[in-house]
Parts: structure tokens; C-alpha cells; sequence
């Protein structure tokens, strides 16, 4: 059977459950607790279907897909469980937008867009390991770079959420207040949210690793170089900017420093800070 039919039946059923669970628990962050686990099984799928394609396949690219994205989702659910996601905690942004809507509204925004578009988007991430199955082409040195990308991604969020959490914690022990009120330092002096910025570069990375299959195979440079999986990371950025956008908003409704931080230091790409030169009054 075709990887791709199995995936989906997978999906298809992760998607029933999180619909079903929320109605009935009243809880919407269901798609949460499987977002660091269904891709992993997603892309595992993949990977054991080209170590049984049988005599000529070259599976090693897509086992390397599958270890690098099995990494992401164990640091992913590690983090997500030391703050209790697991606990029955629903996202605080749900809640926030449920107080904007009539009952109906969210229903239906929890439908489509938390259930139905999010875990699409878990497959579209994906499918990019389904190129590299189509195409069982020698590993080559531009898979190496881009799995070397990917592991030093995988560090970089791995530090931001670790250093995001010492704050919290040091918060925490404060009482719940503690200037500014957000992380500033560390990772955070250079962007905004580089655990962010981290979490969707691995994606591009797994879409290169696809790409370079498919380039490999001779399929050039529409369909190979730039091929029809790379919306997956670009619906992933998407869904960054517009999350963050909403995140941030709440931020800065909570603390007056949030919009000097705003000014001085990059939304999500690491950069140095920006100084900005005192304001002159006209003579």
C-alpha cells in the first residue's frame, strides 16, 4: 500500500479523536498533545516502507528524516509536558478567544481551524519524507549540510525553551511578577521568540531534505529544487506569524515594557538589537 494511504488513515483518525475529545471534555487543545507525536509516526510510516521496498531502494535518507524528526518531537513533548500540557491545561489563547465569540463562532473555529486545518497541516509538514520515498536516490553531501541544519536548529530551541522556562521558573519564585515581566535575555536579546523561529527552520530543513531527493532523481528545479511539499512549510510559517502576532498582542496588553522590546529586538530571526537614537524636539 501506498505510505501516503496509511498516513492519512492515521490522520484521519488523530483528526476524529481530537474533534470527539473536545466536544465531550470541553477542552480544545487536544491537537496540542498529539502535535509532537503524529508527525513522528508520520514520518516513521514513510521511512518503513522504503527499508521493504525491496532490492535497489536506498532507505538511508528517510531513516535520517525519521531519527531527526523522532529528536524533535521527544524535546517537543518534553517541553510541553514540564508545563503541564498533559494535565488537562488548555491553551490560554483558546480561552481568550472563546470569551470573543458567540458559542456557535468558536464551534465552528474549533472545527475548522484547530481540528481539521491543524492536523492537515501535521501531514503537509510530513509529506516531504513521502517525496524522498518516491525518490530512493544515494544519500548525498547536501543531505548531510541540511541534517546538520536540522540537529543545530533542534539546539537552538532546545536552549530558547530552556532559558524561556529558568525565567518562568525565576517568576514564579518571585511571587508571579518580575520586571520586565518577559524574557529578555539570552536568545531572547536577539529575537523575539527564537524557540519560534527554531521550530519552523527544522520544518524547511526536512522540506530540503525532500528536495534534495528529488533533485537527486533529476526532476530539476520545479518539482525537484521547488516541488509541491513545500506548502507545508510555508503554511507552517503562516501559522507562526499569525499566532505570534496574537500572542504578542496579549503580551503587550499585559506589560507597558513589551513595546519598547518590540522596537528594539526582531520578531523571530535572531539578529542583533536595534538602538534606536533619541528623539529631538524642533527648535
Amino acid at each position: 500500500m501506498d505510505p501516503l494511504v496509511v498516513v492519512l488513515w492515521v490522520a484521519g483518525a488523530a483528526t476524529a479523536f481530537c474533534w470527539v475529545a473536545s466536544l465531550i471534555t470541553k477542552d480544545t487543545s487536544w491537537v496540542d498533545r498529539l502535535w509532537s507525536i503524529v508527525p513522528v509516526v508520520y514520518v516513521w510510516i514513510f521511512a518503513v516502507a522504503a527499508t521493504t521496498d525491496g532490492p535497489g531502494a536506498d532507505p538511508v535518507r528517510l531513516i535520517v528524516m525519521a531519527v531527526l524528526v523522532t529528536a524533535w518531537g521527544a524535546r517537543l513533548t518534553f517541553n510541553f509536558a514540564r508545563k503541564g500540557g498533559y494535565t488537562g491545561m488548555e491553551d490560554y489563547r483558546w480561552a481568550i478567544l472563546r470569551g470573543r465569540m458567540k458559542p456557535w463562532q468558536f464551534q465552528l473555529f474549533n472545527l475548522f481551524f484547530i481540528v481539521l486545518y491543524q492536523n492537515a497541516l501535521l501531514v503537509l509538514i510530513t509529506v516531504p519524507a513521502y517525496i524522498a520515498w518516491q525518490n530512493p536516490v544515494p544519500f548525498t553531501g547536501w543531505d548531510a549540510a541540511f541534517a546538520v541544519l536540522f540537529a543545530g536548529f533542534l539546539i537552538g530551541e532546545f536552549v530558547a525553551d530552556q532559558q524561556q522556562w529558568a525565567f518562568h521558573q525565576a517568576k514564579r519564585r518571585a511571587g508571579g511578577t518580575l520586571a520586565p515581566g518577559f524574557a529578555t535575555t539570552g536568545l531572547f536579546a536577539y529575537s523575539r521568540h527564537p524557540n519560534f523561529f527554531f521550530e519552523q527552520a527544522q520544518w524547511w530543513a526536512v522540506y530540503a531534505l525532500g528536495a534534495t531527493a528529488a533533485a537527486t532523481a533529476g526532476l530539476g528545479v520545479w518539482g525537484g529544487v521547488f516541488n509541491w511539499t513545500i506548502v507545508g512549510a510555508a503554511l507552517l510559517t503562516l501559522l507562526f506569524l499569525g499566532s505570534t502576532i496574537f500572542t504578542e498582542s496579549i503580551t503587550a496588553s499585559k506589560y507597558p515594557a513589551y513595546a519598547e522590546y518590540r522596537r528594539t529586538t526582531s520578531m523571530l530571526i535572531p539578529l542583533p538589537r536595534r538602538r534606536h537614537a533619541a528623539t529631538r524636539m524642533p527648535a
